[in-house]
This record gives C-alpha cells, sequence and structure tokens, in this order.
C-alpha cells in the first residue's frame, strides 16, 4: 500500500515520492525478523558448542550481546551499505531515504536501528505495537525512528513519473555530451536534477538560479568536467540526462537483439533517437545557441535580489 506524498527541500523542490505505508512496510519488516531470529538461533547453537559448561550468567551476558548486535546491528550495516534497504525491503522493494528524498548516511542508520531496539518494536514498543500506532497516525507512516532520523520509507522500485516532462538533448550540445564519461554520474544527482528540470519553472527566480547552478556544479564535479562556456546550468543538466538516458536505450537495444535477433552484429550501433526541443513549453528558434550564464548573485542580508530567471530558454 502506498501514496503520493509531496515532500519540499531546503531549496523549495517539491519532490514527488511513492510513500511505502504500512502493509508493505510490515511484510519487509517480518523478512527481516525472520532473518534475525535464524541468526539468534545459530548464535544459540554456536554458543551451546563453545561454551558447553560455561558459567550461567556469563552465557547470558553473551547472548545478550549477541541479541544487540544483531537487533540493532543488522538493520544499520544493511541500511548503510546498501543506502536505504534491509533485505527486507530489497525483497518487497522498499527504501530509506531522507525526509529530502536523499540517500541515508550510516547516523541516520543509527538512529533509526536504536530507536526501533528500544522504542518501536522490542524493549518498549511491546512487539511492534508503538510502531504500528505511530505509523499509523503518520501522514507519511513513519515510524519513532523515521521522525528521530529525519527519515521515510519510500517504494523503490516503480517510482513515480506523474508529471516529469521527458527530457530531450538541447541542440548544439550532442557532440559534447557523446564523449562524457557517465559511469560516475550518481543516481541520486540524476534524481534531483531531472526533479529540478521538471519544476525550476514553478520556482522563484533567485532560488531556481541558484539551485541550478548547485546542481550543475556537483555534476561537473562527479563527472570530471565542467559546465561548458555559455552554457546555462538547464542545458547542462538536460544534457547529461539525455546522453545518459539514450546510452540505456542503446544498451538494452543492443542486449534485446543478441537475444532475440540471432542475424543481428554484435556491437552494432543503435540509432539514436531524434531529440525532441528542450523545454518542452516551446522549441528553440533554427540557429539559436545557449546563452551565457552568469554566477549566482548573492542577495543582501535580509532583504531578497529581483533576478531575472536565466533558465528561461529564447522564445
Amino acid at each position: 500500500m502506498h501514496e503520493e506524498s509531496e515532500l519540499v527541500t531546503g531549496e523549495a523542490v517539491v519532490l514527488d515520492l511513492r510513500v511505502a505505508k504500512l502493509a508493505s512496510r510490515a511484510l519487509a519488516m517480518a523478512l527481516d525478523v525472520l532473518l534475525q531470529f535464524a541468526l539468534l538461533l545459530a548464535a544459540i547453537m554456536v554458543l551451546s558448542f563453545v561454551m558447553p559448561g560455561a558459567d550461567e550468567s556469563l552465557v547470558l551476558t553473551v547472548l545478550l550481546v549477541f541479541v544487540v548486535l544483531i537487533m540493532v546491528g543488522y538493520p544499520v550495516v544493511f541500511e548503510t551499505l546498501s543506502r536505504g534497504r534491509s533485505l527486507g525491503k530489497m525483497a518487497v522493494g522498499l527504501r530509506v531515504v531522507r525526509v529530502d528524498g536523499g540517500p541515508i548516511r550510516f547516523r541516520h542508520a543509527l538512529v533509526r536501528g536504536l530507536a526501533g531496539f528500544v522504542v518501536d518494536f522490542w524493549a518498549l514498543g511491546l512487539f511492534g505495537a508503538v510502531a504500528v500506532i505511530v505509523s499509523l497516525c503518520s501522514s507519511n507512516g513513519r515510524r519513532v525512528g523515521d521522525f528521530l532520523a529525519g527519515t521515510l520509507v519510500v517504494r523503490d522500485r516503480a517510482p513515480s513519473t506523474a508529471g516529469y516532462a521527458a527530457v530531450a538533448m538541447p541542440p548544439g550540445l550532442e557532440g559534447w555530451a557523446a564523449q562524457l564519461d557517465l559511469t560516475r554520474l550518481p543516481d541520486d544527482l540524476a534524481l534531483a536534477s531531472r526533479q529540478f528540470l521538471a519544476r525550476f519553472r514553478e520556482l522563484r527566480p533567485e532560488a531556481s538560479h541558484a539551485l541550478g547552478w548547485g546542481l550543475a556544479q556537483q555534476m561537473g564535479n562527479a563527472l570530471g568536467t565542467p559546465v561548458p562556456p555559455e552554457v546555462p546550468p538547464w542545458a547542462f543538466l538536460a544534457a547529461v540526462l539525455a546522453e545518459r538516458r539514450n546510452r540505456d536505450h542503446a544498451r538494452a537495444f543492443q542486449a534485446y537483439a543478441a537475444q532475440n535477433r540471432p542475424g543481428y552484429p554484435p556491437g552494432a550501433p543503435y540509432p539514436r533517437p531524434t531529440a525532441s526541443p528542450w523545454p518542452p513549453a516551446g522549441p528553440h528558434p533554427a540557429g539559436v545557441q545557449p546563452t551565457a550564464q552568469p554566477e549566482p548573485p548573492t542577495p543582501p542580508s535580509g532583504t531578497p535580489v529581483p533576478v531575472e530567471n536565466p533558465f528561461t530558454p529564447p522564445s
């Protein structure tokens, strides 16, 4: 069970996320608990062989340490290494993200793990009753650990595409984009850039300017290439994302052809899709190139400075 949720980032960008509700989260939790109990059973069997004649208090102490390590360490380690997914969440298709839509880090996973053990489920949670009650009272299905860590659980397998315009290659940037090494582009940065391109017209000009420039700088650093001269950030982001999509389509086409058409030459080039004009609201006139992009202005303290939206292309 899930629903669309709108979250607003600190840069005033609205993110559409498919928030996981109680049913899917409960299934993921049940799978994780089964695995945790299997690990506990294995730990007990190991202790019975390793410490057959040990003092009872020592055995209980060691067992308690194993319980804490498994019940707290298991979700913390998996959610940290897999960027928000335990094995149960992987099976169901869920992921833990920050409330601004970004990936979680170790501190988020640790807070969620400790709160889950102490408050939500085991020590004081009445075997999950607290987590269920708090989740039902939350519009986004968040439990106590999510509120303390600033996180929520979303659907990971089928992201919402409603409201997102197709990103097309800006005219004149095809050859430049074809030379890029896109293997180092993080998925979360690509998602944030796509969301920005879908909504930047709705932002205040100064917020659109600053956020677009910041995303372009992050993407340039990740790819090891600066923003080309006289190319506005929206065009830079659109060119990178369009090239990434075209390459994904090419790989998918070649894989399909290799499996279903024995006569298709291996490694034959995929016919690149024809890019529609960007932005979708109106085409560029023939021969018009992207205009120069100035550095983002710094508003004086206390009063916003009105800035003309530099991302509006010529019509």
